[in-house]
């Protein structure tokens, strides 16, 4: 016997805007910062903001919203928002995601 199929959720997700960038935490650093391999082929050295502080809580292998900095934005960054495992899958789905095989945890 086959489950009633559910209505599909409907969230927003938060796609990139402007000079911001998806990645993936690849290291943690200690004191907020860590490495992220962003999607524009850099990998840069990211922190997080003040007011994001007590909020966001990484671990290694999250998928990360990344905005550059103005001064050395290829190095350096600010993390601004973690995507849950459901907004990854539909990142994936949509196309914002794309080349990245090694996020097979979600």
């Amino acid at each position: 016997m086959k489950k009633p199929q559910q209505p599909e959720e409907e969230f927003r997700v938060r796609t990139p805007r402007g000079k911001e960038t998806i990645g993936i935490l690849q290291q943690r650093l200690g004191s907020s910062r860590m490495r992220v391999a962003c999607l524009d082929g850099k990998t840069r050295i990211c922190r997080i903001p003040g007011r994001l502080k007590r909020r966001l809580w990484l671990r290694e292998n999250d998928v990360v919203l990344v905005e550059p900095w103005e001064l050395g934005g290829d190095e350096k960054g600010d993390v601004i928002y973690k995507y849950r495992p459901n907004q990854v899958e539909w990142l994936k789905k949509k196309g914002y995601i794309k080349g990245i095989e090694d996020i097979e945890e979600f």
